[in-house]
């Protein structure tokens, strides 16, 4: 569903062409007001550069990043690789896609491993992939991940309903039914007939039991699971709310809102967003509330900015909701470019700087922000 006045028109270098989409997410390549705006070719430049040093770390053998970038924090690169193509128009890395396809399951056929998140956030991958370059096979994939973790993942037994973390099925938590809400909601919206039905009805019933289950506190904030000591009155844990688990819930419910043409989702989104913004950002500049050691940490941020960027497309551009966002995406990636990079345009964890390390991790969440910094423009 395209918003006339988010479509961009870039002029980075080497004159991109518009790269054409398959899904109900937007290629923001268009002419927005006759004319291409300097914002946003500079961070659409900004992110050309970050794309590329990222792709340093990138092994063509294996298909995936170095060490400390795991197994889906390679998802997520593809991800926002994908949504660099349609961003931009620039369609270089659709290689890097078809190779990952391909070379990354030597190590979990079909990207289906014990985790059921992570497995979740592959299929998004693929789905942003199918958006990116029309590639049926992407969009099967996402769909074959998708009835595995609904087979073996959704239970009833503990806590009413719900998908587990992992297939050891110890914990009830936020991200892997945030992901299977967006998930199912996306397959819905890129299907027909009665596989389209199958997928709403899906996220549908997961968010019923979601906005149920307690995890949405009383400041909109998400935290990270159930407590289920008691397995039929299953409570909010109090654990951490990470930026992640605030951003994941947006994008699901754009797509269902999209899925079955239900506007009144999108104030519920707007909440957990503007929460979010309001409590989990220091001078206007999104921070974790957390350590950013290890593979995890540092990719959660740029999660919450490009589900932002999704729900951003999703309400009237003159709504204050998205001038707040967009106000929001820009502070962060001049930051991010001022204050937390080095001299080898590496992208740090500390987007409020100063610049901290360097690796595909860091580089991928700032690399979200920038793209969406672009697309608000």
């Amino acid at each position: 569903m395209l918003r006339a006045d988010s479509l961009l028109s870039f002029l980075i270098p080497a004159m991109l062409l518009l790269s054409g989409g398959c899904g109900s997410r937007v290629g923001l390549s268009a002419v927005n007001g006759g004319g291409a705006s300097s914002d946003a070719t500079r961070y659409a430049q900004n992110a050309t550069t970050a794309a590329a040093v990222l792709q340093t770390w990138y092994s063509q053998s294996t298909g995936l990043y170095a060490s400390p970038s795991g197994w889906w924090n390679a998802a997520n690169s593809m991800t926002a690789l994908a949504n660099y193509a349609r961003v931009t128009g620039d369609t270089r890395y659709n290689s890097v896609l078809a190779n990952t396809f391909s070379a990354a399951q030597k190590a979990h056929a079909n990207f289906i491993n014990e985790y059921y998140d992570d497995q979740q956030w592959w299929a998004l991958a693929w789905i942003d992939a199918y958006d990116a370059t029309g590639k049926a096979s992407y969009l099967s994939m996402a769909e074959t991940i998708f009835a595995n973790v609904a087979a073996n993942g959704w239970d009833t037994t503990t806590c009413g309903g719900g998908v587990w973390w992992s297939t050891a099925k110890t914990y009830k938590n936020a991200i892997p039914n945030e992901l299977f809400l967006e998930l199912a909601a996306a397959l819905a919206n890129r299907t027909s007939g009665t596989a389209s039905a199958g997928y709403l009805s899906w996220a549908q019933k997961e968010w019923a039991w979601f906005k149920a289950s307690g995890m949405i506190n009383t400041e909109n904030l998400i935290n990270d699971g159930l407590n289920s000591t008691n397995p039929t009155a299953c409570t909010n844990n109090g654990r951490t709310a990470w930026t992640y688990n605030q951003g994941v819930i947006l994008g699901g419910l754009v797509e269902l809102a999209r899925a079955d043409q239900d506007a009144t989702l999108l104030p519920q989104a707007e909440a957990i967003a503007g929460a979010a913004i309001s409590r989990l950002a220091v001078n206007g500049i999104l921070t974790e509330p957390g350590n950013l050691s290890g593979g995890d940490g540092p990719q959660f941020k740029g999660i919450f900015m490009r589900n932002l960027m999704e729900l951003y497309q999703a309400i009237p551009g003159t709504s204050a909701q998205a001038g707040q966002y967009r106000s929001f995406a820009e502070a962060n990636a001049q930051s991010i470019w001022r204050s937390d990079r080095n001299s080898g345009n590496e992208l740090g964890g500390l987007w409020q700087g100063p610049f901290d390390s360097g690796d595909a991790t860091r580089q991928t969440s700032a690399l979200d922000a920038l793209i969406a910094a672009a697309a608000m423009q």
